[in-house]
């Protein structure tokens, strides 16, 4: 991940350990929750995936703040002060651990104890840690009907160095992640408990709906390789029994070496890959000049780090459904 940016760690310390209450504490009353907010309960998400999950289960009873606005690219958020005090102020604060180095800093380093980190509430697994390379490493379909293979030994809780944290790009670990979430709510708002359960669940069922339509709509395809400048498809990739090629590697900003680049060209010409994707938050010069060396198209596969005037629906369900037409394009799925 780029770490370029941290913000100091004396600020973070200073600002976010004033009014810090923990999670437990909130979980008293209703009451104890809302401030400022119409008794809402007050959440801070720190990029989009996390705040839909807030919004989607908390309905009206949420008041969602998110750290990082549209357009922003979230890897490199700067936190200002004010959005430091937010997460002191908060009853819950939803982040996921490796995608945010500055919000990881804040948290880490202040102790903020009211916080659900995402991270912690499925399994991470490692993907695109070596220049950009997934490689082959899934028989084709291998996921794709057996839940995942949830069981694989090595894979704790919890993020761990090399762990790819882009979890929501799989539907279904997205549901556990949910599941996490809902509870959460309901530790800290016991007194709507039955209203987070019931939209976790509406929640659940459409995640897996959009399940089943990735694994029945790329069953059959003519290639099974897809290329992308960003290396966060690996879950996805696994899920549904193809292989992501990245050109950057997990962190959109790392630039490719030229043997990588040959090595794709290579691979694209092996495989018949037909398009390389690219992203609406980050630099689609690399993904251009690769696919035009190698003669290849190129399309957007939106990584949903943040939704924006150009990305291709409203919401998760229907950019990741766009993304899937994408994919079943760009390998000739039957």
């Amino acid at each position: 991940m780029n770490v370029r940016r941290l913000i100091p760690t004396a600020a973070v310390a200073g600002a976010v350990t004033l009014g810090i209450v923990t999670l437990s504490a909130c979980g008293g009353t209703s009451d104890a929750a809302g401030k400022g907010s119409g008794g809402k309960l007050d959440v801070v998400a720190s990029f989009y995936p996390m705040q839909y999950l807030a919004e989607q289960i908390g309905g009206g009873h949420v008041a969602v703040t998110t750290l990082t606005k549209p357009g922003v690219e979230p890897h490199d958020l700067e936190l200002k002060p004010r959005q430091i005090g937010e997460l002191g102020e908060a009853d819950v604060v939803l982040y996921l651990r490796g995608i945010q180095p500055a919000v990881d800093d804040a948290i880490a380093q202040a102790g903020v104890k009211n916080t659900v980190d995402a991270a912690t509430l499925t399994k991470l697994e490692a993907h695109g840690t070596g220049a950009g390379h997934e490689g082959h490493d899934h028989a084709e379909g291998e996921h794709a009907e057996d839940g995942h293979a949830e069981e694989e030994a090595g894979h704790d809780h919890g993020s761990e160095a090399g762990d790819d944290p882009h979890v929501w790009l799989d539907p279904v670990k997205y549901a556990e992640v949910a599941k996490g979430v809902g509870s959460a709510l309901e530790k800290a708002d016991p007194a709507n408990a039955a209203d987070y359960r019931k939209n976790t669940d509406a929640l659940v069922e459409k995640l897996g709906d959009l399940n089943t339509a990735f694994a029945d709509g790329l069953k059959n395809t003519a290639t099974k390789t897809f290329i992308t400048t960003h290396s966060a498809f690996g879950y996805l990739a696994e899920r549904y029994g193809l292989d992501q090629e990245g050109i950057s590697g997990i962190d959109p900003e790392s630039e490719p070496s030229p043997a990588r680049i040959k090595e794709l060209q290579d691979v694209a010409k092996k495989d018949k890959v037909t398009t390389v994707f690219f992203e609406t938050l980050a630099s689609d010069k690399t993904a251009k000049t690769l696919a035009g060396d190698a003669g290849l198209k190129t399309d957007v596969l939106d990584p949903l780090e943040g939704i924006t005037d150009t990305s291709k629906g409203d919401d998760y369900i229907e950019v990741m459904r766009s993304n899937l037409a994408a994919l079943q394009k760009a390998l000739g799925a039957k």
